[in-house]
């Protein structure tokens, strides 16, 4: 059985390259409206404070089901540097430059309430070594004031990576989206790419009938670099040819 053919890598930021939960801990600590509530807070109760939603997978403030409204307007709007503050994860920077050096496309695939602001936001946490990554954002304004936006942001991730597949002159069967949601992952295979979850964060499993449709589930940036190479070809031009005269 001949390998898939994957060159172009759509990257979550959030949860995948960098740590949203950082963020949502210090929020939680540090912000006025609850640094009360939250003093005693420790690490490893992160997702006691912030239930996950089974939908999304992940750490989200609007899953939290008497504060998630006031939470997420908030950390989007009133929460300055925190918003700001996502530190790449330890593996990051070799193994995008690992894949960049290896011919693959990369772009960010993110969602955010304004996407200047959040543009700006993964350019800053890229940084230079970085800057060969395309950034690409889906802006969901309503979801800051709707608690229940999940379906909302799904419809909007899908017509965004088709945009971004026309864009870029992409084929969704040689794209893979690298998401820890569940639900973007269930999106990008809606469209004909293939997913894989990635998890170094706090997350919950996921169904095995959705595991069953992914490409592959992994804890890590790196662990994504080796499956890739592992298990995927990447054929230029020239080895198209010779594959297409056999």
């Amino acid at each position: 059985m001949e390998k898939p053919v994957i060159k172009n890598i759509m990257w979550d930021v959030d949860g995948v390259l960098a740590s949203l939960d950082h963020a949502y801990f210090r929020f939680l600590k540090e912000h006025p409206n609850y640094k009360d509530t939250y003093k005693d807070l420790k690490w490893e109760d992160l997702p006691k404070a912030l239930p996950i939603d089974p939908k999304f997978g992940s750490l989200e403030l609007t899953s939290h089901p008497t504060m998630g409204k006031a939470f997420n307007e908030d950390f989007c709007h009133n929460s300055g540097e925190i918003y700001f503050d996502r530190p790449l994860y330890p593996d990051v920077v070799d193994t995008l430059k690992k894949l960049h050096q290896k011919g693959y496309l990369q772009l960010t695939m993110s969602s955010g309430f304004n996407a200047e602001v959040k543009r700006k936001m993964i350019a800053d946490t890229l940084g230079e070594e970085l800057s060969f990554v395309n950034i690409e954002v889906v802006e969901h304004q309503k979801s800051t004031k709707d608690a229940g936006h999940g379906k909302a942001m799904v419809g909007e991730k899908e017509q965004r990576i088709i945009e971004c597949l026309k864009k870029y002159n992409l084929k969704p069967e040689e794209t893979v989206l690298v998401d820890d949601r569940i639900f973007n992952c269930e999106t990008a295979l809606k469209v004909g790419m293939h997913a894989v979850r990635c998890r170094p964060g706090f997350t919950t499993d996921t169904p095995a009938e959705i595991k069953a449709k992914l490409d592959a589930e992994v804890k890590s940036v790196s662990e994504f670099k080796d499956w890739l190479l592992n298990n995927t070809a990447f054929l230029n031009a020239d080895e198209l040819n010779k594959q297409n005269e056999r």
